[in-house]
């Protein structure tokens, strides 16, 4: 979260992604003066995982500066579906409080490989 550029939000996020071999992948959000261009450190996380060779995970740990805990947005979601459907994400805020959720709970009816296939 430390290392985030969030110079128009002021809001800095830091993720770690769990693979399911034990290795961990951290991210961090990256805005930019075109905010669609930005990246969300969940993303950032999964692609540092992907770029190492994983493809399976367990677990996504976000933390914020907010005083409430704050789940991944919606491209988030679904970005980690595609590789986790039961991902185990837990949230921590800058008061020291935490919600879990599963990725399922987050995102229950995702958009999947399977929504492409044709009768």
């Amino acid at each position: 979260m430390k290392k985030a550029f969030a110079p128009y939000s002021n809001f800095r996020v830091g993720a770690a992604l769990l693979a399911a071999d034990g290795s961990v992948f951290a991210g961090c959000n990256v805005e930019n003066a075109s905010f669609p261009a930005g990246s969300c450190a969940e993303r950032n996380a999964l692609g540092a995982a992907i770029l190492a060779g994983q493809q399976e995970f367990t677990e996504l740990v976000v933390v914020t500066e907010a005083d409430t805990p704050t789940p991944p947005c919606g491209i988030c979601r679904q970005a980690l579906v595609e590789f986790a459907p039961s991902l185990a994400v837990t949230s921590f805020g800058a008061l020291g409080t935490s919600a879990a959720w599963s990725l399922t709970e987050l995102l229950p009816s995702p958009f999947t490989g399977q929504s492409l296939k044709h009768a």
